[in-house]
């Protein structure tokens, strides 16, 4: 089980990654890459965080075993679930920053979500192999 203080890193780690490739989405989508559109993805990422370690927390709580031995269907369950309870807190922050209505921001979240989905499952992969990897070590 990860401590408050790894959960804390693994977040932090994961959404440097998420702000750089949502940003890029943004910019190969609409062709803005401006000031509100990375704050916007800041906040965005800062949101996914806190909503990254309430998950997460609740998720390991219903699945024990070690997370190295996650199958790929339980790992695109965690990473389907998490973005779509995701998408009830940024539509709003989405719409607001980028001024689109409601559709388009919908539309857009879940472009980036689908981003972040495939990011989200390598990257938890490689970190669950990784982490087991220095454990073991120890």
């Amino acid at each position: 089980m990860m401590t408050v203080k790894e959960r804390l890193f693994h977040a932090v780690l994961f959404e440097a990654g998420a702000i750089i490739l949502s940003v890029l989405f943004i910019w190969l989508t609409t062709g803005k890459s401006g000031m509100v559109e990375s704050a916007s993805m800041i906040l965005i990422s800062f949101i996914a965080m806190v909503w990254n370690m309430i998950f997460n927390w609740i998720f390991d709580k219903f699945f024990t075993f070690p997370k190295q031995y996650r199958t790929a269907k339980l790992r695109l369950f965690h990473t389907v679930a998490f973005e779509t309870g995701l998408l009830i807190f940024t539509i709003p922050v989405i719409a607001y920053f980028l001024a689109v209505d409601w559709f388009t921001a919908f539309l857009m979240d879940v472009g980036i979500s689908i981003t972040i989905m495939l990011y989200g499952y390598f990257f938890n992969w490689g970190y669950d192999h990784m982490r087991a990897t220095l454990i073991n070590k120890r």
